[in-house]
């Protein structure tokens, strides 16, 4: 059927199950957008910056498992959106990314706003490229799909040109085509893998999301359990493991190579699963592993594997079913001795595990004490809290598959937008995402799209008055060079002028309550909880400087 490709990639959106159109409008996007008003199958999300779009794209995304459609404004719209771009690509989310551009015709003249996006898009996403044919529109979008959702999943950019869309398109809509991915390894290999864990004195599992992203939550615990490992998790941003199983250790790879070193260097035998190592900040440039460790590493993604560290034997290999098979050979291998040993081992693990958080009487440590207390068991958290997650975590663990998130790749900003794309996606559930006073300012606009669009998420800043993290990490920055502790860098300082989140939110449409004692916690919390409009909580954890 003849129609223009305007029309065209709307009805291949929905035909692909694609409900919402997260973006900001500009004019050389305007003749889809226009023609977007006669679909009631896709709903526009409206943002107030590209950023925000991004960061709500991401979030719908890693809640649904789903491909998010995310609509820039050209080269400045795509600008604005690299950094949460990045946080996307290195958290493997399927974003499929579109921006228009004034026409083909145009490329000669260096006009207003004239880029090269795919240039730009590059480096941020897994895919980019520009449509300039009127009939391979809808090819490039199903192409772009496709790309998106197979593994490593990960952002890919179509630009699409003014003139391309407005000429007449006879190409058919039909739905895109995912490829299956799951697969294990030949029987011989298994064997092998199994052969090379089994009988150690001192076995270490380290995770990553590429678990999570195949369902393989069980099996990883049964391994776990049968080889008595201790489970860390690295480039965890999503439940590959109750973080309350005693196995459980915590994560590695934020920002410092020797707290990992510390971590795995005495370890005889290593399963990685679902994600790289490592992916600090600052790594150690030499392997942190046993010369002797026998390591076994499992991904989809055969880039990841030894791709800084030699292991013993990689398989590219989905999580799930690699390790369900994997499990199924370790029962033949494991000798009483080794069962024995890791059954201790679990047992006390267990046994040191205190009977409730830690509480240091702080107010922090007060708010989400209740918060645990009066939320659903399913509540679904989005953590940005940063140098406030030890707490948080502490008392609402991530526990249940899909319902805990945490920030990735480095990009502030995304505890508030990621929350609303979790809220659009499971809108049933309760969902509070928790960011610093920092991180929540480079997207608080976001507020305006939960009002607009009538999306009930909750909001926790814990406020402390200052960029917390550059405090803790310049501190290791003197330690290691020998420098006299002395006063933070003023930049790091944010009590000045004071940020008055609550009057911020209620310019935006969004109730909230500031909270500096303890004494007022109890009403916060419920005041929080009791409807299903978005509300924020303006935490003063600690003072700045």
């Amino acid at each position: 059927m003849a129609r223009q490709g305007n029309a065209a990639i709307i009805e291949q959106f929905i035909a692909d199950g694609v409900p919402y159109m997260f973006g900001n409008p500009g004019t050389v996007e305007q003749g889809f957008l226009d023609a977007l008003e006669n679909y009631d199958e896709l709903q526009y999300i409206l943002t107030l910056q590209e950023t925000v779009a991004a960061g709500i794209a991401d979030g719908y995304a890693r809640a649904t498992g789903r491909p998010a459609l995310l609509q820039l404004h050209s080269g400045v719209g795509l600008g604005n959106a690299i950094g949460m771009l990045y946080q996307a690509k290195r958290g493997h989310s399927p974003l499929v990314v579109i921006a228009g551009e004034a026409g083909v015709r145009y490329d000669a003249m260096d006009a207003q706003m004239a880029s090269d996006l795919v240039a730009m898009a590059e480096p941020v996403t897994k895919y980019a490229t520009r449509v300039t044919d009127p009939n391979s529109v809808l090819r490039v979008v199903r192409r772009a799909m496709k790309m998106a959702m197979t593994p490593p999943r990960g952002p890919v950019f179509v630009a699409l040109p003014l003139d391309v869309l407005d000429a007449v398109n006879t190409e058919p809509v039909i739905p895109s085509t995912y490829p299956r991915t799951e697969s294990l390894p030949v029987p011989s290999l298994v064997e092998q893998a199994a052969e090379l864990l089994a009988g150690a004195e001192k076995p270490l599992v380290l995770v990553g999301d590429g678990v999570s992203a195949s369902g393989g939550q069980r099996e990883l615990t049964r391994v776990a359990e049968q080889l008595g490992a201790d489970v860390w998790g690295v480039d965890f941003s999503e439940v590959n493991l109750d973080a309350r199983h005693p196995l459980y250790r915590g994560q590695l790879g934020h920002m410092f190579g020797e707290v990992s070193g510390e971590a795995v260097k005495d370890a005889d035998a290593v399963l990685i699963v679902g994600t790289y190592v490592f992916p600090e900040v600052f790594p150690l440039l030499h392997s942190p592993f046993r010369e002797d460790a026998r390591i076994v590493h499992i991904d989809l993604d055969g880039y990841e594997i030894a791709k800084n560290h030699p292991v013993s034997l990689g398989l590219v290999a989905e999580p799930k079913a690699t390790l369900a098979a994997l499990s199924g050979r370790l029962d033949e291998k494991l000798s009483p001795a080794d069962r024995e040993r890791a059954a201790r081992h679990v047992q006390a693990r267990r046994a040191a595990q205190p009977a409730r958080p830690e509480d240091d009487g702080s107010l922090l440590h007060a708010f989400l004490r209740e918060l645990s207390a009066q939320a659903p068991e399913d509540v679904m958290v989005f953590d940005e809290a940063l140098t406030a997650a030890g707490p948080l975590n502490a008392h609402l663990p991530g526990r249940l598959p899909g319902h805990w998130f945490s920030t990735r790749g480095g990009s502030l900003g995304v505890g508030i937008p990621g929350a609303i794309g979790i809220k659009l996606a499971h809108p049933d559930k309760t969902v509070i995402g928790f960011t610093g006073d920092g991180g929540s300012m480079y997207t608080f606009q976001a507020l305006y799209t939960a009002v607009r669009h009538e999306v009930g998420a909750k909001f926790v800043i814990c406020n402390n008055r200052s960029y917390k993290l550059l405090d803790l990490n310049i501190e290791q920055y003197w330690r290691e060079r020998g420098v006299p502790f002395h006063s933070y860098p003023s930049p790091f300082d944010l009590s000045h002028p004071d940020l008055g989140f609550t009057e911020i939110a209620r310019g935006f449409g969004v109730d909230g309550l500031r909270v500096d004692e303890p004494g007022q916690v109890t009403h916060a919390v419920k005041r929080m909880l009791e409807d299903d409009k978005p509300f924020l909580v303006d935490l003063r954890t600690t003072e700045g400087a």
